[in-house]
């Protein structure tokens, strides 16, 4: 026969158990929210069809527009609605340097070509080791991924707007840095990040040449 001390300690033992399986669900949303947040933006709101990308001055009184968030150097994708600054020439190979940048946009990579000029410009944003960071460092570009050739990106530099057309999209070896040169005789421009998102086992690289005026 089962006595009090016993029933109560089975009791305690179902309530911890109780208790773990909340805490587990609650970290797992609180890790994912970003991906899932993103994920059910793009799936479940109307998507952008044919909508300017101009800066304030050049909108005037329309209402139907994309303002980027900096028009010194910023990013807009309008397909994936991913709208933000540059943070420029950051050293790509100092991690606390690019990870100080990332708090505050997505990275150019220090020795790459700044938008206008023959070479390639090559913005990046890290996903981390792990989910925490990359719900600090990753957000921006958590849906490079839905990207095809023909998608066009924004790029906001010194005041200008350059456009580009997504050509490539692809999955590379975390030590491939070939990349970063791309082709110095057209107008290229690279976004990467780390792939799958939380690790650092690859990265996802998408590719765009610059559409002439």
């Amino acid at each position: 026969m089962k006595t009090i001390s016993q029933d109560k300690y089975l009791d305690w033992i179902r309530k911890a158990g109780t208790a773990l399986v909340v805490v587990s669900v609650l970290v797992l949303l609180f890790t994912f929210f970003p991906v899932i947040k993103e994920e059910a933006k793009y799936q479940f709101l109307p998507k952008p069809n044919d909508v300017a990308v101009v800066t304030k001055e050049e909108a005037g009184e329309k209402s139907d527009v994309i303002y980027p968030v900096d028009e010194e150097f910023g990013i807009v994708i309008p397909k994936i609605s991913a709208n933000a600054k540059v943070i420029a020439d950051v050293n790509w190979q100092n991690s606390n340097e690019y990870h100080r940048a990332l708090t505050k946009g997505v990275a150019h990579a220090a020795g790459t070509a700044p938008p206008g000029e023959a070479g390639n410009v090559f913005i990046f944003s890290h996903s981390g080791v792990d989910f925490y960071e990359a719900n600090r460092y990753n957000a921006l570009f958590y849906l490079l991924n839905k990207l095809a050739p023909g998608d066009e990106i924004d790029v906001f530099y010194k005041g200008q707007k350059f456009v580009y057309r997504v050509s490539t999209q692809k999955i590379v070896a975390s030590e491939s840095v070939e990349y970063l040169t791309g082709d110095q005789t057209k107008k290229m421009l690279t976004l990467m990040t780390c792939w799958p998102a939380g690790t650092t086992l690859s990265r996802l690289i998408v590719i765009a040449e610059q559409v002439e005026n």
